[in-house]
């Protein structure tokens, strides 16, 4: 059974940063892409960064300069970094994933498994 589960959400200032985690079940990291996605309050969900099974990795304009996508494959966790936080940063953070891919994508159709979401707010 494959499961996702976000963690590291929370509160921060602007200019700060927070390290969210993707804890992986059932998944071996190097079988799928993993993406991370973020939806505001009254907006759709949209694509922050992905790592594509390869370990090739992709991020969105916003998130260039700001935000790192790592992995762990002995842990098969995926972690992304975010600094410089700005209060366009807030929302709900999801990691999601989808097997055997050998690129990754930023648009959330691609994946067909999704964790909980972590909330994060950033403070003006």
């Amino acid at each position: 059974q494959e499961q996702l589960v976000e963690s590291g959400g929370g509160l921060v200032q602007t200019g700060g940063s927070l390290r969210l985690s993707c804890a992986t079940s059932g998944f071996t990291l190097d079988r799928v892409a993993i993406g991370w996605f973020r939806q505001a309050p009254g907006k759709e969900r949209e694509g922050v960064s992905c790592m594509a099974s390869t370990g090739t990795t992709k991020y969105l304009n916003p998130a260039k300069g700001r935000f790192t996508i790592s992995r762990d494959t002995a842990k098969n966790t995926v972690d992304l970094q975010m600094n410089n936080l700005k209060p366009e940063d807030t929302g709900v953070y999801y990691c999601a994933a989808t097997w055997d891919k050998y690129y990754c994508g930023a648009y959330p159709n691609e994946y067909n498994y999704w964790g909980q979401g972590t909330q994060v707010t950033v403070s003006s």
